[in-house]
């Protein structure tokens, strides 16, 4: 037994060897491309420094920086059936929903939450575009349904955030039957006097525009995304023309009229409670918390000094 090979040679190379840097401690920006450490763009809500590009958001990391103290509580959507079609492309359906489970840790497309921002107390809904690219299913239209009872129940508003590819294929025509279903879930709230607010962000396309994405009260963007029915390239395609710089994104669509607001992630909770509290007809927001005036202790008459009599004057 050779021990300088097969003992101090390996230790000594565990010494002096470069350790490895686990690859998830840095993410490179799609826009700049600037390394940006993972948290510093996590605090920053997955805005780079950079450039304020707007990268993808989890539906979770979103409530936490949406409500109060980031403390929600997930409101229980009905599931449908699974792989009613059969649908089989290069995997089948199965498989490709249990892939997007293990690789999001989330059930579905769409997260719902009640919970309060600013002291008002909402319900909210997000999608998941790295969930099969947020694609409306049977069950996003479920839980939008569900969000929108929930608001009616407990009297709130609801605040939907967008992101998705359109209708999920494969669940065929029944994933196109959530276009009317959801219509008359946003139908009930107005119904009911209550705000929809819903906050389109980067990509929100296909039937998901066509239906409850633009049917809010009040329709706020994020910078710089892409908002529509039908992608450039397919219109580019069709009318063989070249498009103007920009169409279809944010900025374009809040210059024609079909926005309210284009706001900064970091900005946006501040600006949803203000709206909020505006369609409600509540008084603003308090921006910062007093402490509670000390009460005094009442001294009892046995611990009150005894006053001593002054003499009079004769």
């Amino acid at each position: 037994m050779n021990w300088i090979t097969n003992y101090v040679r390996p230790r000594i190379n565990s010494i002096f060897s470069r350790r490895e840097v686990p690859e998830n401690l840095w993410q490179k920006c799609d826009e700049c491309g600037t390394m940006l450490f993972h948290r510093e763009l996590a605090d920053n809500l997955n805005v780079c420094t950079q450039c304020g590009h707007h990268m993808q958001i989890t539906p979770r990391a979103r409530f936490q920086a949406l409500f109060d103290g980031g403390i929600f509580t997930e409101v229980e959507v009905p599931e449908p059936v699974a792989d009613p079609l059969h649908f089989r492309d290069q995997k089948k359906y199965p498989e490709r929903m249990k892939a997007a489970q293990k690789g999001t840790g989330e059930k579905e497309a769409m997260l719902v939450a009640t919970g309060e921002i600013g002291r008002t107390p909402i319900v909210a809904a997000a999608q998941d575009f790295s969930f099969m690219g947020g694609s409306m299913g049977m069950y996003v239209g479920n839980a939008i349904i569900a969000a929108a009872q929930k608001a009616i129940d407990l009297k709130r508003p609801l605040i939907l955030f967008s992101a998705a590819g359109g209708a999920r294929m494969q669940e065929g025509i029944l994933s196109l039957m959530q276009m009317p279903r959801t219509t008359v879930a946003v139908q009930m709230l107005k119904e009911a006097g209550l705000p929809y607010i819903v906050v389109l962000t980067h990509p929100t396309t296909g039937g998901v525009t066509a239906s409850y994405a633009m049917l809010g009260d009040v329709h706020i963007a994020e910078p710089n995304a892409l908002i529509c029915f039908a992608g450039p390239r397919v219109i580019e395609q069709t009318i063989r023309e070249t498009l103007p710089e920009g169409f279809q994104r944010a900025e374009y669509l809040l210059d024609h009229g079909m926005l309210d607001r284009v706001i900064k992630r970091t900005d946006l909770r501040e600006e949803l409670i203000t709206v909020t509290r505006m369609l409600l007809n509540l008084p603003p927001a308090v921006r910062g918390d007093l402490p509670a005036p000390e009460t005094a202790t009442p001294v009892k008459a046995e611990e009150q000094p005894a006053q001593t009599a002054k003499p009079s004057k004769s």
